[in-house]
């Protein structure tokens, strides 16, 4: 059994070297389950360490802005729900993100090597910011834990350090890596740098420390208008999202949504700022929908990115709430009861589809697994930042 990891730990690396393997993603490339099988359970168990990765997240995420919506729902309409259906909700979230995170612990302590690969790949790094961002939802939506209660904020620092040192790497590399390094790996999953500011901006404002909000609030802020900009003038050649990731889009619609709600938290009201980034969300929730072909051949086969549709409708349905909670017109409480009742859809739609192919859950050609993806995406960039563009 230690063989077969090292053996495919050691495959790895040798496809990551500039020397070997594609620097284009192979879409029908696979990568088979390490040997070993005749050891039942734990070869099992040592399989599932291989390919599990920090986008399996997205289903933390999911529920755990699910569980927040609900919690807010509630609060604003005291006859809603019952506090113990509340209680069981958010204990059903707790339960899959503790087992998430677990599993991921067990995965850097067996398989540093491939944690390191998916550091330095050019979409799984952004996914490191998916466990913390869920932990940020769940505490906001926990029943009985008010935001200035101690253990509230210690949480609170225990998420948002490793965010801070994610945002210091990651922005720090769009400042030295040179010309073009942002144009080159700027992908849609790169907002989740973003999103994982503004939960915490959203988490602290909760707690009455408005200086610690305005802190990463303007991290993420600031260095989503420089993403957005990116994002829409990206030259041709660097669009290096597989088709089958292409439900991350919908993350388009989380930021500025989160932004809102970010902003809020602040403020103290959902005033004109925050109605503007709700709007902005609003729109690209239509234009997305708009264009159902661009996620057709991401839909041929059940995938686990699926799930990326999931938590932006959320966040979205989150901010509607406080927009008719504010405005308290008719067209907004429509509004909001379309989003929510989507976003409900969405959510048990997953779910069925998860139970139902949970099979697939593990496929060998995942691209934030498969060893022709997993490079590092800044080897060759001193390369390629010194040809002209074309």
């Amino acid at each position: 059994m230690v063989m077969a990891a090292s053996v495919s730990e050691i495959t790895i690396l040798q496809m990551e070297s500039p020397g070997n393997g594609s620097t284009d993603y192979e879409e029908n490339g696979g990568v088979s389950s390490p040997p070993g099988g005749g050891d039942g359970i734990l070869s099992a168990v040592e399989t599932m360490l291989v390919k599990f990765h920090a986008g399996y997240f997205r289903i933390g995420m999911s529920v755990g802005c699910q569980t927040l919506l609900w919690k807010i729902m509630a609060v604003q309409n005291n006859d809603l729900l019952h506090p113990t259906v509340l209680i069981v909700l958010w204990s059903m979230g707790f339960f899959l993100l503790f087992c998430l995170s677990v599993f991921y612990l067990l995965r850097c302590f067996f398989h540093f090597r491939l944690v390191q690969c998916e550091f330095l790949h050019h979409v799984g790094v952004n996914y490191l910011f998916a466990p913390w961002i869920s932990w940020f939802l769940l505490l906001q939506s926990a029943p009985f834990l008010p935001p200035r209660a101690t253990l509230y904020k210690v949480l609170w620092w225990v998420f948002a350090i490793p965010v801070v040192v994610l945002d210091v790497k990651i922005y720090g590399q769009w400042f030295t890596k040179g010309r073009r390094f942002l144009c080159s790996v700027a992908n849609p999953t790169s907002q989740l740098s973003v999103i994982g500011n503004l939960v915490g901006a959203q988490a602290a404002g909760r707690m009455g420390w408005k200086e610690s909000a305005l802190c990463l609030f303007s991290l993420g802020i600031v260095h989503y208008l420089v993403l957005f900009v990116t994002l829409y003038q990206r030259f041709s050649g660097v669009d290096r999202l597989p088709s089958m990731l292409r439900p991350v889009f919908f993350l388009y619609i989380a930021a500025p949504s989160f932004a809102s709600l970010a902003w809020e938290s602040i403020s103290g009201a959902f005033d004109t700022s925050s109605k503007m980034l709700f709007f902005l969300s609003l729109f690209l929730f239509t234009a997305l929908i708009c264009r159902p072909l661009l996620f057709k051949r991401s839909m041929k086969r059940f995938n686990i990115a699926w799930w990326a549709f999931s938590f932006p409708i959320s966040a979205l349905a989150l901010a509607s709430i406080q927009y008719h909670h504010q405005v308290k017109a008719l067209p907004a409480k429509i509004l909001m009861l379309l989003l929510l009742t989507i976003s409900v859809f969405v959510v048990v739609s997953l779910v069925a589809a998860t139970v139902f192919n949970s099979a697939l859950l593990l496929p060998d050609d995942d691209p934030l697994f498969n060893p022709s993806t997993q490079r590092n995406s800044t080897l060759d960039e001193s390369h390629r930042q010194e040809q002209p563009l074309t």
